[in-house]
């Protein structure tokens, strides 16, 4: 047996093996094919390689997309966009800045002792046991503080902690600081409205248009409010000064367009810096002219007369008895300056007479006087834009004390704004027009208001306004050039049940000019102190009315109104209103 030595059987190899090395080893292969398939496989290489770096990539994209998937929703639930608020000039009250806020992963965490050391240690005023409980939980974002410096942001940055990073969220911010603080309101750390416009915003549609995503930055107009900036600055100044001079409890103010509507300034002290939330929760910063509701004193008075007016049961010489006090029941109504004799409307009106008002509301009978009042917005809850608002406080049962009482404006308690509404009417040609704090043009005012006064009953009314600041107690607000008329109110306060002599809440309205009014005025003081230069008195004539003298002093040009001084008295100007009641 011839022997031969064994033949090496080579394993089978794979197809594509084979063809890879017939490609490029093969003898019956050209060298350009050959260079060819080198190329191709080289190609297929690297795009196999950009492949994997790609799909990487898409891994990482799409697990970014969820961490911010989670941290947008967490911001559009809490700092969403808010619109400029703005002043009728345009200038700035309310604006939205971009600020950081930190965040942590805790599934990305690595060593969560060492970043809770290291973050508390950056920022001491971190709860260590809370950020512990955050960082420790199985959600996948948490916050762990908001609105951080940009100092902070940066040296928590150098730290590198894994898992903990910013969203930069929307602010709010007041450039005008507590100017108009009661009026603006303010917004939560979600950048909600929670008083105020801002509040308003949010329950007019900008909630909604946050849930539905189109509530963005580039998407929302400024709000224009019918507020002067520079006209609330003067008037918070004076109240400012008032208070401070007066050692008053509390002062507030109002500016608002006779014909309109429109509130141009508003301010009521203790107010607070919606920069610095905090403040607005004592209580004694409510908003006194919406929220509070008081005894208006004797500017009620002019609702009364109007309405004697209005009836045609009395003109302006229309006498009543004043010549001693008014006795009903046990209660005895005296006036303060007594004139002992029979007086005119003209009279009550221009010597604040209590026993001529009540007299003139009992004329008119129980029923006439309520339906009188609540036709002039006085017996209902006011709504406004903004939604701080009390209803008055009117008597269960409705007698003729009750009528007499309120003649001269106590018994009846409402919300300075309600009041100011009233006078208006009384004011403007007998319109009653809503008040507003957004701009409303007349036409528009004209368009809902309501008809409540003959326009002669305005002419008998401004007439007997600046009557009373040339001859009656409002002739310390007379600033010579711009035709003031007013009336005074001195309310006495119930304490302990009964009504305090030495605590009392002054009022003084006042319009400009009288024979045209364009802008009301309310100036009130609460408990003002008697002073050497106020012979002791704390009546309204004493502090009151001279606060409203330089409150128009300040705002008169600012609104517009030119000095004139070729100023007829009274009875000249309003001749014809005069004649027609005799």
């Amino acid at each position: 047996m011839t022997g031969s030595a064994p033949t090496a059987v080579k394993p089978t190899e794979p197809w594509r093996q084979r063809l890879i090395r017939s490609l490029l080893y093969g003898r019956n292969v050209d060298r350009a094919a050959k260079a060819r398939a080198r190329v191709g496989l080289a190609i297929l290489a690297f795009a196999a390689i950009y492949a994997v770096i790609g799909g990487r990539l898409v891994m990482f994209a799409i697990g970014a997309d969820n961490h911010a998937a989670r941290r947008t929703a967490a911001q559009d639930a809490i700092a969403t966009a808010r619109p400029d608020i703005v002043d009728r000039n345009g200038e700035v009250l309310a604006t939205d800045v971009k600020s950081p806020s930190l965040f942590g992963e805790p599934r990305r965490i690595i060593d969560k002792d060492e970043a809770i050391e290291l973050l508390t240690a950056t920022l001491p005023d971190l709860d260590t046991g809370e950020v512990r409980e955050r960082l420790s939980s199985k959600k996948g974002f948490v916050w762990l503080k908001r609105e951080i410096t940009p100092k902070q942001q940066q040296q928590i940055h150098r730290l590198g902690i894994p898992g903990i990073g910013f969203l930069r969220e929307n602010k709010r911010v007041y450039p005008t600081g507590a100017e108009v603080a009661h009026l603006i309101g303010l917004v939560n750390i979600d950048n909600q409205g929670i008083a105020g416009m801002e509040k308003w915003l949010d329950n007019n549609g900008l909630a909604d248009l946050h849930r539905a995503g189109f509530a963005t930055d580039r998407l929302q107009r400024p709000v224009e409010l019918s507020i002067d900036l520079r006209v609330e600055h003067a008037l918070r100044d004076e109240l400012l000064k008032a208070k401070d001079k007066y050692k008053a409890k509390a002062a507030s103010g109002l500016v608002s367009n006779v014909k309109t509507g429109e509130i141009v300034a508003m301010v009521s002290l203790p107010d607070f810096d919606p920069n610095n939330p905090k403040e607005a929760h004592d209580p004694d910063r409510i908003n006194r002219l919406t929220t509070g509701v008081y005894e208006m004193g004797s500017t009620f008075k002019a609702l009364t007369l109007a309405m004697a007016l209005d009836s045609g049961k009395a003109n302006l010489n229309t006498l009543f008895d004043a010549r001693g006090a008014l006795h009903y029941g046990k209660f005895t109504i005296h006036d303060t300056h007594p004139l002992g004799r029979q007086i005119t409307l003209s009279e009550v009106f221009t010597f604040s007479s209590n026993v001529g008002a009540a007299r003139i509301a009992l004329a008119q009978g129980v029923e006439a006087h309520k339906a009188f009042l609540r036709k002039m917005g006085q017996l209902d809850r006011l709504r406004t834009e903004l939604p701080e608002s009390t209803s008055p406080i009117v008597p269960k049962r409705w007698s003729e004390l009750n009528t007499i009482t309120i003649a001269f404006g106590h018994g009846l308690s409402v919300a300075p704004l309600q009041a100011v509404m009233g006078i208006n009417a009384v004011m403007n040609g007998g319109y009653l027009i809503p008040p507003t704090f957004l701009k409303r043009s007349e036409a528009e005012a004209r368009a809902i208001a309501k008809k409540v006064l003959k326009s002669e009953t305005s002419d008998k009314m401004r007439y007997l306004m600046r009557l009373n600041a040339e001859i009656g107690t409002a002739k310390k607000a007379d600033v010579k050039g711009y035709y003031i008329g007013g009336k005074t109110g001195t309310s006495e306060k119930v304490v302990n049940g009964r009504y305090s002599k030495k605590q009392v809440l002054n009022s003084f309205t006042a319009i400009m000019p009288a024979d045209n009014p364009q802008f009301q005025v309310l100036v009130m003081l609460d408990e003002p102190k008697p002073l050497p230069e106020t012979h002791g008195f704390i009546t309204s004539g004493w502090n009151a009315v001279p606060t409203g003298g330089k409150v128009i002093e300040r705002i008169a040009p600012l609104l517009g109104v030119e000095p004139r001084f070729d100023l007829p008295p009274s009875e000249r100007l309003i001749l014809a209103a005069s004649r027609g009641s005799q």
